[in-house]
């Protein structure tokens, strides 16, 4: 029968040769310094969009092309965009925020190997703990736009939703572009979550808005955000 090995402090402490009091205070002072350093960034954006999607996708795809054309849009009515800094979705967007003139950001995260941040990106900030990288970017703008993406993507995007969801956060335009990526997820969602499981309440099936293009995307923001920011002036 194996023995069970019993972890405590001073036990870890031999093992990895660290003391982990030094280890924890080491750690929080540098997630303090990382989260005001971050929220110093953000407070110079006054009206800001952040998009997120696919590292993966390549400048040919359509919806790279989409991303590009609605930060470009965006960036000419007065939108800073702000992406995780990286290839794909957030290249597209930062590029179609450069070639309009607009403010291109992104929030980064730094890797044990180089982390690469698109050329587009013009202001950037990065950070040590994805935790307070999805602060960051959760609490960045008036609007959040999510292109087709893989884990990444939608972590963010239900985490986002939770936050509405459960009134963490005021109720921000979550925007999904692409029907024929994000319809079976929301499908799925109205199906099996609301119907079958009585797991969220029908309100909440409304904190999404889908669209297919750039077009439809900056119409509802035009609709929605533009619209109460002159209203509130």
């Amino acid at each position: 029968m194996k023995k069970e090995a019993h972890l405590t402090h001073s036990r870890i402490e031999e093992v990895f040769g660290v003391r982990l009091r030094e280890l924890e205070a080491e750690r929080l002072e540098t997630i303090v310094e990382e989260f005001s350093r971050g929220f110093y960034f953000l407070r110079d954006f006054d009206l800001a969009a952040t998009v997120f999607g696919s590292t993966r996708v390549k400048p040919e795809d359509r919806m790279y092309r989409e991303a590009a054309t609605l930060a470009s849009m965006l960036a000419k009515a007065g939108f800073a965009i702000i992406t995780g800094g990286g290839p794909g979705i957030m290249e597209a967007a930062n590029k179609g925020a450069c070639e309009a003139k607009g403010r291109s950001a992104g929030i980064n995260i730094q890797l044990l190997h180089k982390q690469s941040t698109n050329k587009y990106v013009k202001e950037s900030v990065a950070f040590s703990y994805f935790f307070i990288r999805k602060v960051m970017l959760a609490f960045a703008s008036e609007v959040y736009i999510f292109f087709p993406g893989g884990f990444g993507t939608l972590d963010e995007l239900f985490e986002l939703t939770t936050l509405i969801q459960t009134k963490k956060i005021a109720p921000i335009p979550i925007i999904l572009v692409g029907k024929e990526y994000w319809t079976p997820l929301l499908a799925w969602i109205e199906q099996e979550l609301y119907r079958k499981r009585g797991a969220i309440a029908k309100e909440d099936m409304k904190i999404h808005c889908l669209v297919d293009d750039a077009q439809g995307a900056f119409e509802y923001i035009q609709q929605i955000v533009l619209h109460k920011k002159r209203n509130t002036r």
